[in-house]
């Protein structure tokens, strides 16, 4: 396991110091898991920027966010953004 080291601000030791107390975790497995989570985050909204500027697929940004396809759907519904094109809804039922 890797070590991680950083200057925080007195407000945000503060904070989580505060985070600390209410979860009753130590200091280490706090910081772990903040991190964790605020990657996760930021995986989930690349996907979904990559997804809304049409650079990637649907499959690759739900692969991408870490997430099954249904709950990315959820995902990038509710920050607005579609992921069906109607030309591609066209040439489907076209097929049809």
């Amino acid at each position: 396991m890797g070590t991680i080291s950083a200057c925080v601000p007195d407000e945000l030791e503060a904070e989580l110091d505060a985070y600390l107390e209410d979860e009753n975790l130590d200091r280490s497995t706090a910081v772990r898991k903040l991190l964790s989570e605020g990657l996760a985050e930021w995986q989930r909204q690349r996907a979904l920027d990559q997804l809304a500027a049409g650079t990637i697929t649907f499959a690759k940004a739900a692969e991408l966010a870490g997430m099954s396809v249904w709950d990315f759907a959820q995902l990038a519904n509710e920050h607005d953004i579609t992921w069906v094109a109607d030309e591609h809804l066209d040439s489907d039922l076209e097929a049809l």
